[in-house]
């Protein structure tokens, strides 16, 4: 593990989401993208070593969508930086840990992503992301 990458925030409308940030804490935008794997548009705001990665669902039915109408808009997950996503999930198979990914998977920002089930990390949703192309 080398460090908390970031943490996602699943909001409903992304403009409306990045105003206390942007304007109410001078924080800027890295970039915003689409991900159509996960079916959300992000938007990066980079804090030191780490980012907040807002999550706008573009699809009724993806996972940020249905968290949001369970649950309302709120933290969503944490990212650990890793230097390699397969080898931690076999890492975390032999500990018995219940994942979500049990292969890597495209993520922002030309990473390799792979989710471990909250029940294995006491109701965290943890997103393991190895950087290739960054």
């Amino acid at each position: 593990m080398r460090r908390i990458d970031h943490i996602g925030i699943a909001v409903e409308d992304l403009e409306a989401a990045l105003a206390p940030y942007v304007d109410g804490l001078g924080m800027v935008v890295d970039h915003v993208e689409e991900v159509p794997t996960e079916r959300v548009r992000i938007a990066m705001l980079p804090i030191g070593d780490t980012k907040l990665e807002l999550l706008e669902p573009k699809d009724p039915e993806s996972a940020i969508a249905k968290f949001i109408e369970r649950r309302g808009p709120g933290i969503h997950h944490i990212a650990i930086a890793v230097e390699d996503v397969a080898g931690s999930i076999e890492s975390l198979k032999a500990a018995g840990v219940r994942l979500i990914d049990e292969e890597p998977r495209p993520g922002a920002g030309g990473t390799l992503v792979a989710f471990a089930h909250p029940k294995g990390f006491n109701g965290v949703l943890v997103e393991l992301d190895e950087a290739v192309d960054r």
